[in-house]
């Protein structure tokens, strides 16, 4: 191959040496044009496929603090309130949805319980798994 780029070749240069040069430079530099053709839309589609982090999502440590704190501040109301304090219930959350269960002894007291719980900040909704108490 004969490069003009070198000058002490370029005597032994022949018409087809330089033909086949400028043939081969045409031949890359069309290769390079296709493959920025089909290279640069395809950054394009992976870039919009980025996905935006919701807060919630991010920090998934920072869900279960706030599920333990929600519960515990639900756990506190329903001890506060002295009709409710003896009564065998747990409490659950997950996401902002609190999640009662076990026994009462009457539909009253089920319905303070729902309702010390709905007063609690935080509370998205209830779960109701409360059952009456066999007499």
């Amino acid at each position: 191959m004969c490069l003009r780029s070198q000058p002490e070749r370029s005597a032994l240069c022949t018409n087809q040496d330089v033909i086949t040069d400028m043939r081969e430079r045409k031949y890359i530099k069309s290769r390079l044009l296709i493959v920025a053709a089909f290279a640069l839309p395809a950054f394009a589609f992976i870039d919009g496929c980025k996905s935006t982090a919701t807060p919630a999502a991010s920090v998934p440590g920072q869900i279960a603090t706030d599920d333990a704190a929600l519960a515990a501040r639900v756990k506190q109301a329903l001890t506060a309130d002295s009709g409710l304090r003896s009564l065998p219930m747990s409490v659950a959350t997950y996401r902002g949805v609190v999640q009662l269960s076990g026994y009462v002894d009457s539909d009253v007291q089920m319905q303070k319980a729902l309702a010390v719980t709905r007063s609690v900040p935080g509370v998205q909704s209830i779960s109701n798994d409360l059952h009456l108490r066999p007499q």
